[in-house]
C-alpha cells in the first residue's frame, strides 16, 4: 500500500476546456476505457463524466465539427410504416471517432441502443 504525506498546501489543479476535450477524446480511442484515461491523466473517473456533462451544457461537448443526427420528416415515418432494408452497407462514424458498420436490416431501436452504448463506453 503506498501513502503519500503532503507537505504545505494542497492546490488543486486547473484543467481548461481544451485539456478536457482533449481528455475526453482519448476515450475509446485504441480500446481506452474511463478508467484507462483517468489513470493516465492521475484523475478520477468522476472527473471525466463531470467534464462531460459540464461540457455538454456548455455546447462544446461533443464537438462543433462532430457528426449530428437530425430528425426525418416524411410520410412513411409519421405512420410509422417501415419499408425492407436494401442490402446495404452502413457506416456511422460517432462523435468519440468510433465507427459503427452494418450490412443494413438492423431495426431502429437496435440501432439508437447500439449507438448509446457506445457513445457512453
Amino acid at each position: 500500500m503506498r501513502h503519500e504525506v503532503i507537505i504545505g498546501v494542497e492546490r488543486r489543479r486547473f484543467w481548461s476546456d481544451e485539456q478536457k476535450l482533449s481528455i475526453l477524446s482519448e476515450v475509446g480511442v485504441g480500446g481506452a476505457t474511463v478508467v484507462d484515461v483517468a489513470r493516465r491523466h492521475d484523475i478520477t473517473r468522476q472527473h471525466i463524466y463531470q467534464w462531460r456533462r459540464q461540457l455538454r451544457g456548455r455546447g462544446l461537448w461533443p464537438c462543433a465539427e462532430s457528426t449530428t443526427f437530425l430528425a426525418l420528416d416524411g410520410p412513411d415515418m409519421m405512420r410509422g410504416e417501415t419499408r425492407p432494408a436494401a442490402a446495404c452497407a452502413v457506416e456511422i462514424v460517432l462523435a468519440n471517432g468510433r465507427v459503427l458498420r452494418s450490412t443494413g436490416g438492423i431495426c431502429d431501436e437496435d440501432l439508437a441502443r447500439l449507438i448509446r452504448v457506445v457513445e457512453a463506453a
